[in-house]
Order: C-alpha cells, then structure tokens, then sequence
C-alpha cells in the first residue's frame, strides 16, 4: 500500500511541476478517471489512501495551482454553467463572504464543491456497504 502511495504521489508532483491549469490537475489526478482512483478502485482503499500524508501533500498541490489560477489563463477544459436557485438569504451569506476572501461568488463555490467532494461529499461509508448488501440480496434471489 504505501509503494502505491508513494507511485501516485510522484506521478502527481511530476505533473505538478509542469505547471498545468487546476482543472487538469484535478481531472488526471483527483477526478473520477484520475490516476488515484485508477490505482485505488475500492471505496475502502481510497479511504485509507485519502488518510495518507502524500494524499494530504496532493491536495496542497491542488490548492497551489488553484491559487495560481488567473484570469488570464483560460482552463483547458470545457467550462460548463449551471443554475442554482437559493433563498436570497444565502446568496447574499455567498456574497459576503466571498468578499471577504476577496474572491468571487463563482470561486467561492467552485472551493466549496471542490472541498465537498474531496470529502466524500457526505455519503456515509453505511450507505454504501447498505447498497452492496442490497445487491448481494437481490442476487441470491435470482
């Protein structure tokens, strides 16, 4: 396990000091067909590899190219637009902080979402092991 760490871990700091946009980064290394979910391909294998030091060491990668990130340097990938409808009570709870960080709305978000996911946006390891035991019920029915 920790060889594979260390493999992910090299792989990501070579593509790091490339220097390549924080979308692409995310995308080959954290993403859903990234190299970290290709090496890990268990929900209990990621867990434990997300509790690591060189997973803790990519994210700081992640939050470096994302900091680096300027107007001026357009991504590599498609930018896609979504509509979200929110009381306004929390878009303007959005607004304030986001200028608080002195950010806009949009990156605001884009942390916010960014860090969900990175934690497993919420979905408890329960519900997963409540799903597998439902299939491996429905199968024996079969």
């Amino acid at each position: 396990m920790k060889q594979r760490g260390n493999d992910v871990f090299r792989v990501a700091s070579e593509l790091f000091e490339q220097g390549p946009d924080w979308v692409l980064f995310f995308k080959e290394v954290l993403g859903i067909g990234g190299l970290i979910r290709q090496v890990y391909d268990t929900p209990e294998a990621l867990a434990e590899f997300e509790r690591t030091e060189e997973y803790a060491e990519i994210k700081q990668m992640l939050s470096e190219l994302r900091r680096r990130a300027t107007e001026r340097e357009p991504s590599r990938e498609p930018i896609r637009v979504i509509t979200v409808r929110m009381p306004e009570s929390l878009h303007e709870s959005l607004k304030a902080e986001a200028l608080g960080h002195e950010i806009s709305i949009n990156q605001l978000c884009i942390a916010k979402l960014v860090k969900i996911i990175d934690e497993q946006n919420d979905l408890p390891k329960k519900r997963n092991e409540s799903a597998r035991r439902r299939k491996r019920e429905l199968e024996v029915d079969l």
